[in-house]
């Protein structure tokens, strides 16, 4: 068991997106991920980039020989023409090797494209303490439990009725201009989002995270940098008739930041604290408070980001999912935390926590953050290395929400209910609310 968690570390360590050098060498370990994973379907990709890699480096060898070839004739073209010899014969040769040379570069400049499409999409090689399940009902584990449930003798409202209500939120409005899934905040429930992140911010650059408001949009190239577009279209925006998509989480800006960088070693690690509205077309997908805060397509996150050297990548990894507790603890909201499986995690992440939050009214824990290592896998797609002793390395990337302010605010709403509908603010937030204490 040590032998292979060993393994595995080394492998995070090394990956490179996946890496051609990774499957031809390790091919079995690569099928092994995918079948836990549970996209058997997938196995053939692995087959089919072994044999276009063949392809290429037996390309590789004919563009070496024909290289090899041009110079060895250049020299006995120079050789002749000084004795005053015949060079019609060997000019010939010479003439016909760039239409040679050309022809092999196409061909291998196709396969090559092949071989990048199928890595870009193969997933991130998982961590050895994941989990493997088929989904999140039966294979995500909880690994702690924080505060006790809340219970009531009387019925709490739904948080988007309680809001209308109070007149702290507007949904009908806002789908009348908008459509479903967006909303009005209005008075001081729009001051707790914003106390919610500033709450959030303080305590992070505490930390010592520097504070980015980072672009909405992104070009495709350095989306695909930091996920697998092929998954994740389906729920991103895009602006028609040009190469710009609104940004999903502040990690994507944040981490694409330094596309093509190099970053010296004693800069590491970097710690960031991302703060954006998120946009997602994915709402209606789970059929949960669809008229809300809670899954909707425009909301406010804090994000926490670090791009470190890759042995230092799982200290960290528990680390951003620790502050993440502690601002929950904070606010005094009960929660669990969850190791997600094998077949819930996304491509990118090696491994990935979740914070579930109580939701007393359903009686039942939701997600309100989740924390990912994606170990090299975004920086090899987007070339961020650091150097250290005149070597260069890819670093490790890491992601984690700090507050997605939506599904906190449900959560608030709902644990801090009074029977009379009144919500009590959470003490640490009294200050970001010039000092109300219930709404």
């Amino acid at each position: 068991m040590y032998i292979r968690y060993l393994f595995i570390l080394l492998l995070c360590y090394f990956i490179v997106m996946l890496s051609i050098k990774l499957i031809r060498e390790h091919p079995d370990t690569v099928k092994d991920d995918l079948r836990k994973r549970g996209v058997d379907a997938r196995l053939k990709e692995v087959d089919e980039v072994l044999v276009l890699d063949e392809q290429n480096r037996k390309l590789q060898y004919e563009l070496d020989n024909l290289r090899h070839e041009k110079n060895t004739l250049s020299m006995e073209f120079n050789r002749l023409k000084k004795a005053g010899e015949d060079t019609d014969t060997v000019l010939k040769k010479v003439k016909s090797l760039p239409e040679q040379v050309k022809k092999i570069e196409d061909d291998k400049s196709v396969v090559e494209g092949k071989i990048n499409y199928i890595l870009m999409r193969l997933p991130n090689i998982l961590h050895s303490s994941v989990p493997v399940g088929v989904d999140a009902d039966t294979g995500n584990v909880v690994v702690r439990t924080w505060g006790t449930p809340r219970t009531t003798d009387f019925e709490l409202k739904v948080h988007s009725e309680i809001a209308e209500q109070r007149g702290l939120a507007d949904f009908e409005r806002a789908t009348k201009i908008s459509g479903a899934g967006f909303y009005f905040l209005l008075g001081d429930l729009a001051l707790l989002d914003m106390a919610l992140q500033r709450f959030a911010i303080d305590q992070l650059v505490k930390k010592g995270f520097q504070l980015v408001i980072p672009p909405h949009m992104m070009t495709r190239k350095a989306y695909e940098g930091v996920t697998d577009l092929k998954e994740f279209e389906t729920v991103m925006y895009k602006v028609d008739g040009g190469d710009a998509h609104f940004i999903a989480t502040s990690e994507h800006p944040l981490t694409a930041r330094f596309q093509n960088d190099i970053i010296p070693a004693k800069s590491l690690p970097l710690k960031f604290v991302g703060i954006s509205p998120c946009y997602r077309r994915e709402i209606g997908s789970h059929g949960v408070d669809t008229k809300g805060l809670f899954r909707v397509h425009q909301f406010m996150k804090v994000e926490q980001i670090i791009i470190c050297k890759p042995e230092d990548s799982w200290k960290f990894h528990e680390e951003m999912q620790k502050n993440a507790e502690e601002l929950f603890m904070a606010l005094k909201l009960p929660f669990h935390v969850v190791n997600i499986c094998t077949g819930d995690i996304g491509t990118v992440a090696a491994k990935k926590y979740d914070i579930e939050a109580w939701m007393p009214r359903e009686k039942a824990f939701k997600e309100v953050t989740s924390c990912s290592n994606c170990t090299a896998y975004q920086a090899v797609r987007l070339n961020i290395r650091y150097e250290e002793a005149g070597k260069r390395e890819y670093v490790h990337t890491l992601n984690a929400t700090a507050i997605a302010t939506g599904r906190a605010m449900r959560a608030i709403i709902e644990n801090y209910q009074e029977r009379d509908g009144s919500i009590t603010i959470p003490e640490v937030l009294v200050p970001y609310m010039g000092g109300k204490k219930k709404i």
